[in-house]
Formats: C-alpha cells, sequence, structure tokens
C-alpha cells in the first residue's frame, strides 16, 4: 500500500476515534462507568497510535543519508511497534487497572441511557473507520485470509488499522454488555468485568502486533509470490545459465531489496557480462518495481561434490 493511500486510511481512523474519545469521556463522567472510561482511554491511545503512524510515514520519506545509505523507510515498522507499546500500557494495562478497582468497588450506574447512546454512535463511527480500512485493504489482499493477509503484509498501516478498529468493535460491545447486565441486575460488577475483558483484549492485539513488527524490523524477505517473479526475471536474462542464490530483504515496504549470484558462461568477457547484469536488473523492476536495490554477483556455476 501506497503511503499516500496509508495516510488517507489512517486520518479516517483518527477522526474517528477522537470524536468517540470526547463523546465516551462525557459519558464516562456522567454515569461512572469504567468500561466507558476504558474505552474513552481506549479511544485516546488510538488517536495516538494513529497520530504516531502519520509521524512514521512522513519521517520514512527523507532522502538517504551518508549515516543511512538506504533511506529511512523502516522508519513506519518502528513507529508501528511504539504503537502496540502504546496499546498495550495505555489500552490495556489501565482497562485492567480501571476494572480491578470497580470489581473490587462495584457500584450502579447514573443515567446509563446516556452510556447506551454513546456506545452505539461509537460503534456506528468505528465501523466507518473499519470499512474504510477493509476495503483498502482488499486492493491487495486478494483470496488471502485476514489472518493471512495481516501476518504477511510489509506496510505496516493496515494491519495496524485492521487489527486496532477490529477490537474497538469488540470492545464497545463488551462495554455495551457490562452496562446492561448493570442495569438489569443493578450490580456494578459487570461493569468492571466488561472492563477487565477490554484490557484483555487490547492487551492481547498489543502482543500480536508487536510480535509481527519485530519481525519487520529485524528484516523479512519479500514474499514467495515476489521471490518467484525475480527468480523467473533473472533466469529468463539473456547470458543468465541459473540462479546460483537468492535473496531479499525489505528495506521499507515498498523498497526490496535484491542480492543474487547468477552463473555466466566461463567464455563470456567483461563487456558481456556487465549487460547481462544490466539487462537482468531491468526485468526485475520490470516485473517487480518495489526491487529499488539491486546487487547481481556473476559468477561460474561448479555444482557441488557429492
Amino acid at each position: 500500500m501506497s503511503s499516500d493511500h496509508s495516510a488517507r486510511v489512517v486520518l479516517t481512523a483518527l477522526g474517528a476515534n477522537l470524536g468517540v474519545a470526547a463523546a465516551k469521556f462525557v459519558a464516562a463522567a456522567i454515569t461512572g462507568s469504567a468500561s466507558m472510561l476504558a474505552e474513552g482511554v481506549h479511544s485516546v491511545a488510538d488517536s495516538g497510535n494513529q497520530v504516531l503512524l502519520l509521524i512514521g510515514g512522513r519521517r520514512s520519506r527523507q532522502a538517504p543519508s551518508e549515516l543511512h545509505p538506504f533511506g529511512y523507510a523502516r522508519e513506519r515498522y518502528i513507529y508501528a511497534f511504539l504503537v502496540a507499546v502504546v496499546l498495550f500500557t495505555l489500552g490495556g494495562l489501565y482497562a485492567l487497572y480501571e476494572g480491578y478497582h470497580k470489581v473490587l468497588d462495584p457500584h450502579p450506574l447514573e443515567s446509563p441511557l446516556v452510556a447506551v447512546g454513546v456506545l452505539l454512535i461509537a460503534m456506528a463511527l468505528e465501523g466507518y473507520a473499519l470499512r474504510t480500512a477493509v476495503r483498502e485493504a482488499n486492493r491487495t489482499r486478494g483470496t488471502r485470509g485476514w489472518l493471512h493477509f495481516v501476518r504477511r503484509a510489509r506496510a505496516p498501516e493496515l494491519p495496524v488499522l485492521l487489527l486496532e478498529d477490529s477490537g474497538a468493535l469488540v470492545g464497545l460491545t463488551l462495554a455495551l454488555l457490562g452496562v446492561g447486565l448493570t442495569v438489569l441486575t443493578g450490580n456494578g460488577i459487570y461493569d468492571g468485568v466488561a472492563s477487565l475483558c477490554i484490557g484483555v483484549l487490547l492487551a492481547t492485539i498489543a502482543v500480536l502486533l508487536a510480535r509481527e513488527t519485530t519481525s519487520l524490523l529485524i528484516g523479512e524477505a519479500a514474499v514467495p509470490e515476489q521471490i518467484n517473479k525475480i527468480h523467473a526475471a533473472l533466469r529468463d536474462a539473456p547470458g543468465v545459465d541459473r540462479v546460483i542464490h537468492l535473496r531479499t530483504v525489505h528495506l521499507g515496504p515498498d523498497e526490496l531489496l535484491v542480492a543474487a549470484k547468477i552463473a555466466v558462461s566461463s567464455h563470456a568477457d567483461g563487456a558481456d557480462i556487465a549487460t547481462t547484469i544490466d539487462d537482468a536488473e531491468a526485468r526485475v523492476r520490470d516485473v517487480l518495481p518495489s526491487a529499488r536495490i539491486i546487487y547481481l554477483e556473476p559468477d561460474i556455476y561448479r555444482p557441488a561434490a557429492r
């Protein structure tokens, strides 16, 4: 997904979360609902996370420097990891803390209809933000399942937003359930239990995000379909007898480094080898424009001895 598309989806989610957060805090102040307060903090965390994603996108577009010759594209991964940290601490841990105290000291809610109304409005806004993210994801997802898409996506923004918005809708449902049970039974413990469930949900999502973004920070290879395209493009280049080995790594979501050792004829002279390498690089970029940096090493193929 391009940075422009990323920014548009992130801004949509940011606008929805800012409105939802304000409404939740007002409702929490009126009703005294722990789950509503936890959801308010959750929306603040989500809003801060979207700001972090925007900052990461902007910083990733810096030109390469002498200190960072491959550029700053991985800034997007760093800020996505910070999103996971914020979601775990500000969202998950606070919801667990608030729910724990509400379970220990339960009390009935005041003006519960206000809480219900705000939750329904928040669900509509979060649903719109999730719909925008899903529509953007469908542009590149193909027939892959959603979990498979989240785990294989190299651009961090969409997986973050999909998980955040999905978690927000589930959290709102839990808060609505907690408020409803508290009103029906007159026992505030259900509101506290709902807050605890929201905390567990957010912490789980944060751990999943941290795991995926850590893998991206370490450096992930191109997906198998892309590797096959690169291999075929190199193999079909005139003068290339075979691809001895191929390595790829994402420098950023839209920037791929390709390094390969290719077998050339033992009778080829320097000019022929240079032409072969230039043609092979052009073929790779034709089939995969994200292959920005390509290093090809010519060699004579020697079958491994038994």
